[in-house]
């Protein structure tokens, strides 16, 4: 059976730097930092006192508040970008056959507010053993897939991908499977993460993690330069409506773009670090291109991982520089998190949003906060720095790597019929 195609008509973004698509393009593009000082709680004590927070965000701008208050952040955060995506692609729910539409959701942590909440009022307690009747279907990572599918009534496939770092970009790689493979028709697909928290930052400061540049957050998220110090926290959610081609065209739904890979390895290295040559961020990219059917010389641009930390950086630019030979000093490569922070698991897909937006106005966006050369990168690579960069963009790949070595690739193809 012939493979279908899996196209994009629906785009919802919320993210430090915009709550929503237009915003959020129009901020990576001017080179945006989203990193301030954190305002959820009193970090003073903390060895990173700032991250990327979603900022000027009201769940009752968008929910009901009794509904909103059924839920944890990460799940709010879902059912907006969800709602995006779903009214910009003019999906009418009711016109499709519910058992060919399905959700999947990405989230690396879940709900880590409600879990951090409910056991602190325990522990404040009588001893007691009082809990929220909501505080398990708030916390567990398949509740946003769950909550979309109810309030869209979408009745095929639904369920979470949990890959950490990857979670999202695992999500969107099983829609797109589901789909081509005649599984269903439509997906609402994405992830959602909100980990701006004490246990959230502490957590992840334990492990030294997270850069500690409190003089200048702005700055601190600062991939492939000599300086980093480690990765910013970040929080938000992206979600994309993915469509079987004519199933999109015989209700004249606008295409944003068309997915036409994915590819999904192990490091199996360690359970933090990276494999030092990058074995398994080169081959999770060789695996996306050998699905779609082209070669590495037909990639124009990459949305790296990079997070920013020492290693991470270096071995995905070797892992490029392996797999794509000569061609690699033809690609444009930049690192949205020196903008977003790094989102965990939504990561994934608000990355690939910006490589869709790449593909659709021929434009890349910049990795930002670059002013010191690492002698292990190499200079030759176009790190798209500092300023966006114009060029005709066909095919666009995203990468996202997570604790425990899993790598995800998405691939992004301009859309011609």
């Amino acid at each position: 059976m012939k493979n279908r195609r899996v196209v994009i008509t629906g785009v919802g973004a919320l993210t430090p730097i915009g709550n929503n698509l237009e915003d959020y393009w129009k901020n990576l593009i001017k080179g945006e930092s989203g990193a301030a000082p954190i305002t959820r709680f009193n970090a003073k004590e903390f060895k990173t006192q700032f991250a990327c927070e979603v900022k000027n965000f009201n769940p009752t701008d968008f929910l009901d508040r009794k509904e909103s208050r059924k839920l944890d952040i990460f799940s709010q955060y879902a059912l907006v970008v969800a709602d995006e995506a779903v009214k910009q692609s003019k999906l009418n729910p009711a016109a499709i056959n519910p058992d060919r539409a399905g959700v999947v959701w990405g989230s690396g942590i879940g709900g880590m507010f409600t879990f951090f909440n409910e056991s602190k009022n325990y522990a404040l307690g009588n001893g007691t053993p009082r809990f929220n009747p909501f505080f398990i279907p708030k916390l567990i990572s398949d509740i946003p897939a769950g909550h979309i599918s109810i309030k869209y009534n979408f009745r095929g496939p639904n369920f979470t991908t949990v890959s950490a770092c990857a979670s999202s970009t695992n999500a969107l790689i099983d829609a797109f499977n589901y789909i081509k493979w005649n599984k269903a028709d439509l997906f609402i697909a994405g992830g959602s993460e909100a980990c701006v928290y004490e246990p959230g930052i502490g957590g992840f400061n334990a492990m030294m993690a997270l850069s500690t540049r409190n003089d200048d957050p702005k700055t601190a998220s600062r991939p492939f330069d000599k300086n980093r110090d480690g990765f910013v926290m970040g929080e938000g959610a992206g979600a994309l409506v993915l469509e079987e081609l004519e199933h999109a065209k015989n209700r004249g739904a606008t295409i944003f773009a068309e997915i036409v890979g994915g590819g999904l390895t192990a490091d199996a290295h360690h359970i933090t670090a990276p494999h030092p040559e990058g074995l398994g961020a080169k081959n999770v990219m060789k695996l996306a291109i050998e699905d779609a059917k082209i070669n590495p010389t037909d990639i124009d641009y990459i949305n790296v991982h990079g997070t920013s930390t020492p290693l991470g950086d270096i071995a995905e630019t070797k892992a490029i520089k392996s797999l794509f030979g000569d061609h690699a000093y033809n690609l444009n490569i930049s690192s949205t998190k020196s903008m977003t922070g790094h989102l965990l698991g939504a990561a994934g897909v608000v990355e690939t949003i910006a490589c869709v937006m790449a593909v659709k106005n021929n434009i890349v966006p910049p990795t930002i906060n670059h002013t010191t050369h690492d002698p292990e990168i190499d200079a030759k690579l176009n790190l798209t720095l500092n300023k966006a960069q114009e060029r005709e963009i066909n095919y666009a790949l995203s990468n996202t790597f997570g604790f425990g070595g899993h790598n995800a690739s998405l691939l992004v193809k301009k859309y011609k019929d």
